[in-house]
């Protein structure tokens, strides 16, 4: 068996990178303002969320102490150094699924968001297991409610395989408190 990533995952990874980016820019268009603090939550090696949140303040997180995030963090437990209410958007593209606490990593980021605060949510489903390892879960839109029970209001989209009924690529989520 060949390490070869396929040329079908990486056209779905181009599907699935293309739709974060819009994902990001639809909502910075909504939100975007200079008041609002935006924390984006391991942007990587993508451009991430600044590119898009132009007035307001960017704040990067990444549980990597050599990614030089702004806050060097682990999403499944509490954060001390980040207060709570701190961020009235929270960005999280494609994490979720490398979580090993994926419940605890739900509850601090809301915990990190403002009343009224967003999160920016999108997670990975019909596609391969992919790095950084650990990659542990892939969500149906039902885990995604079950995971964002405790916010006020979810909605979720997902990008759309034409060829496998109920197997979309990937979700969308704009969950707020």
């Amino acid at each position: 068996m060949s390490g070869e990533v396929s040329e079908l995952d990486k056209a779905i990874y181009l599907k699935i990178r293309e739709n974060v980016a819009r994902f990001i820019k639809l909502n910075a268009s909504k939100f975007d303002a200079p008041s609002m603090k935006v924390l984006d939550v391991a942007p990587q090696d993508h451009a991430g969320a600044k590119q898009f949140f132009v007035t307001s303040d960017v704040f990067t997180a990444d549980i990597d102490p050599d990614s030089g995030a702004d806050y060097i963090i682990d999403i499944c437990q509490r954060n001390f150094n980040v207060p709570d209410g701190s961020f009235d958007i929270v960005v999280c593209t494609e994490v979720l699924e490398h979580t090993l606490q994926p419940f605890a990593a739900v509850a601090e980021l809301r915990r990190m968001l403002k009343p009224k605060g967003v999160l920016l949510l999108t997670t990975p489903f019909n596609f391969r297991i992919h790095g950084p390892l650990p990659d542990c879960w892939r969500f149906t839109e039902h885990g995604l409610r079950a995971l964002l029970k405790d916010f006020d209001k979810v909605n979720i989209d997902q990008l759309e395989d034409l060829e496998r009924f109920l197997m979309p690529f990937q979700y969308t989520t704009v969950a707020s408190r």
